[in-house]
């Protein structure tokens, strides 16, 4: 999709109690954004009290899904605008389907898809929604990369 996106600044996060979680909270945090609602199947987060204590927390996919459908619907001005992807690689791809079938743009890190070939599909999806796929690389810069690059 091209133009102009809206911006993005009430953010519910899948992935909460993972390693690349924190850092998702604290860019969240640092462009002064707001996480509404965050998913994991740990109930072990109290990271995400340190960063949004008012932020609703969900074990259940289906309540995060419920929660998220209902503020989309009953309270549009209150949805999420993006969801931010940090569950495992596997996920990534049914993940990104469900923020943009919400109403929400993804953000995710690579690898998007497993497979080259569901690209199309999430193309596709983005057009149909509306909202955009994101997808953040910074692990490319880690020293651990660099050096096996190098290697």
């Amino acid at each position: 999709m091209k133009g102009p996106q809206p911006p993005l600044n009430r953010f519910a996060l899948i992935g909460a109690a993972g390693f690349v979680a924190p850092r998702h909270m604290k860019a969240i945090k640092d462009t002064g954004s707001v996480l509404v609602a965050a998913l994991d199947k740990s109930d072990s987060v109290g990271i995400l009290d340190s960063y949004f204590p008012e932020a609703s927390f969900f074990t259940e996919f289906e309540r995060f899904d419920r929660f998220l459908e209902k503020l989309r619907r009953e309270a549009p001005s209150q949805a999420v605008d993006c969801l931010s992807i940090a569950s495992p690689n596997y996920l990534h791809d049914a993940h990104i389907r469900f923020a943009l079938r919400v109403g929400a743009c993804a953000i995710c890190e690579k690898p998007v898809v497993l497979n080259p070939w569901n690209i199309d599909a999430l193309k596709a999806i983005e057009k149909e929604y509306g909202r955009r796929v994101f997808t953040v690389l910074q692990m490319r810069l880690h020293p651990v990369w660099q050096a096996l690059k190098e290697r």
